[in-house]
């Protein structure tokens, strides 16, 4: 009963990143369209429904339908958001220049400027187009790329960029096939561009490679930055795609444990959904409801709601909060006396994912 049969494929290419595609292809990109809601938590016992899921996931992140699908949604975000979805808010620290630049229908990638030296860094330029018309405007050299995962919606533009800027350094992880790599990267490796300090920190989960990038404030006498891809979000955190909950749960506590005052700068902006989720965990969290109601005037404008800090989100964000007492008595779960304290806080986090997958579907 879940066998799939595809038939009438007709698929012309002279360009592997250019085809036209008729029949099954145009189905499967369709279905494509359905992965970012899909059910990313493992199935108590192996089913149809996960077994699609690891199929059609297949496809987006191993194959060129992928990359097609990418490029659909890139044209359909450029003709529906023309100014991109949300309105910057460039944030500036002696010097280092912060821009957030809205891709596709609600990605961020951010070009963090040394304006003394003139040179930048762009992390997840998945829109390279609109990327190079902010470095244009800001009259910058691009020297280093900064890929968080390998998602078309965050790696899609490393190539494109590269092209146009030839001595330009690709990081990422080498797990994760990031497009265009040319250094790969460990967990704590140092970047200095200009006089900008990064450490890239391994934080797998999201996918098996994920990195994030942590901006050292010390060197610039500010708040340290954290571009946090699709671990950490404003408010929630990524799907585990590609590990444990043990997996994630180590990943989260890397970020949890960075100082209060870190600016956070996501990959997505989905601050008013997550912070409507976390009101059904947590309805009594006053500092979530202060939180969101500063996010609907901000979103009312279109403007960007990054940056957070971690310190914010160790108060209104569950996926911070997987140690908090108030979170458990909120969630019915107590731990086993057998069970040690990490387990438990799996747990927690499988629960916080299950519920999460729930509200997105309603």
């Amino acid at each position: 009963n879940n066998i799939i049969v595809i038939k009438n494929t007709r698929i012309k290419s002279k360009h592997p990143h250019t085809a036209t595609y008729t029949g099954a292809a145009a189905a499967l990109l369709t279905e494509l369209a359905s992965l970012v809601c899909a059910a990313a938590q493992p199935c108590a016992q192996p089913c149809a429904q996960h077994v699609l899921f690891i199929s059609r996931y297949t496809l987006y992140t191993r194959t060129w339908l992928g990359y097609l699908y990418y490029k659909r949604e890139m044209r359909k975000a450029r003709e529906h958001y023309p100014a991109g979805h949300s309105r910057a808010q460039p944030v500036e620290f002696n010097g280092i220049k912060i821009i957030p630049i809205s891709v596709l229908s609600d990605n961020y990638s951010y070009l963090v400027i040394d304006t003394a030296s003139s040179v930048a860094v762009a992390v997840d330029p998945a829109d390279p187009q609109t990327v190079q018309a902010v470095l244009k405007e800001e009259g910058v050299m691009l020297e280093a790329i900064f890929c968080t995962h390998k998602h078309w919606d965050h790696s899609g533009g490393n190539k494109g960029l590269k092209r146009l800027h030839s001595s330009c350094r690709v990081y990422g992880n080498a797990t994760d096939n990031i497009p265009g790599l040319t250094h790969p990267l460990s967990h704590r490796d140092s970047i200095t561009v200009g006089r900008m300090q990064f450490k890239a920190l391994f934080t797998p989960g999201h996918t098996v490679g994920h990195m994030i990038y942590l901006l050292d404030g010390r060197t610039i006498g500010a708040p340290s930055s954290l571009f946090s891809g699709d671990l950490v979000f404003l408010s929630g955190c990524g799907r585990i795609f590609e590990g444990s909950a043990t997996t994630m749960l180590s990943s989260l506590d890397i970020v949890g444990s960075l100082s209060d005052d870190t600016l956070l700068w996501p990959g997505h902006e989905y601050a008013e959904d997550n912070l409507l989720f976390a009101a059904e965990v947590e309805p009594r969290n006053a500092a979530r409801e202060n939180k969101y109601q500063w996010v609907l005037q901000q979103r009312g404008r279109k403007l960007c709601t990054s940056p957070s800090t971690i310190g914010e989100e160790k108060e209104y964000n569950p996926f911070l909060r997987i140690h908090s007492a108030e979170l458990h008595l909120a969630l019915g779960l107590q731990q086993f006396q057998d069970e040690d304290w990490t387990e438990f806080r799996a747990r927690v986090l499988v629960e916080l994912r299950k519920r999460k997958e729930l509200y997105n579907r309603r």
